[in-house]
């Protein structure tokens, strides 16, 4: 263990005090007897393009990025993931030996994964999914789920353009309903997606009311903290499945381990019990 080099990695978004990929990551680290740290990076937008260009210097191998800054960070990545350019925002940062930044993103496969744990019969082409927010983590995970055969995707948030431009920039079977129509677009379909961050611990509830989502919809949250957000109570009490934002978390916590510490880390009940105690 003490021939092992110190690796350094983070998480930079404004702010990061709420993350849980300290205690994913870390448990890592010690479950692997790895020598490193995995620390928080609170980085304001402003000074976003100084703090990646200076994560060589400060021997990190690599971060996560989380909001809101994925989209942003891709423009100062020296190469670009064929995942991140589809997507066109990264989750992960990955300094190279030369120093050069490539830019990651998996947060979209570690979503579909969190869906496939939930419920192991999910299948992306069984009806129309509807998805609140258009901001980074939603672009990944509209990407995926129309690459898992979703026949029409709904999209829906506060500032139409930015729901217009996302379902531009991703392609066909792409539907754009302006956010007071939200309740109305729920009709018919099989999987409704929160990605905004209203039902985070500190931030407003998400207006939504789902009167009109059929019985057997699976109800999916973006957020982790709380683990079960209004939206998510309100669609249990319905009867709804629902899956919290903390399997995607776990998901996609796991290549980029990988990419950093070169090595391919498990999901264990242990890991989610340490998880699960920060709360």
């Amino acid at each position: 263990m003490s021939d092992l080099p110190f690796v350094l990695a983070g998480v930079m978004g404004w702010p990061v005090a709420h993350t849980r990929s300290p205690a994913i990551h870390n448990h890592w680290i010690a479950q692997h007897r790895l020598k490193g740290a995995y620390v928080q990076l609170p980085v304001q937008p402003e000074r976003l393009e100084a703090a990646i260009r200076g994560l060589p210097a400060l021997g990190f191998a690599g971060c996560n990025v989380t909001v809101p800054h994925k989209v942003n960070a891709m423009r100062f990545m020296d190469e670009l993931h064929p995942a991140a350019r589809r997507v066109a925002a990264i989750n992960t940062i990955v300094v190279q030996a030369d120093g050069r930044l490539l830019g990651m993103n998996n947060d979209g496969a570690g979503y579909i994964q969190s869906l496939r744990d939930a419920d192991a019969t999910w299948r992306g082409n069984a009806g129309p999914a509807l998805v609140l927010g258009a901001g980074g983590a939603a672009r990944a995970i509209v990407v995926a789920l129309l690459d898992e055969g979703v026949p029409e995707l709904r999209i829906t948030n506060r500032t139409l353009e930015r729901a217009q431009a996302l379902a531009e920039a991703v392609g066909e079977r792409v539907k754009v309903v302006p956010w007071a129509e939200r309740n109305e677009a729920m009709a018919g379909v099989s999987l409704l997606v929160n990605t905004t961050t209203q039902g985070m611990h500190g931030q407003s509830t998400l207006d939504v009311v789902l009167d009109a989502l059929p019985a057997a919809a699976m109800v999916s949250d973006a957020i982790y903290i709380p683990m079960e957000t209004p939206l998510l109570a309100q669609a249990r009490l319905r009867g709804h499945r629902t899956v919290n934002g903390l399997g995607m978390l776990l998901n996609q916590a796991r290549p980029a381990f990988e990419s950093w510490f070169g090595v391919m880390p498990e999901i264990t009940p242990e890991l989610r019990a340490a998880v699960e105690a920060t709360f």
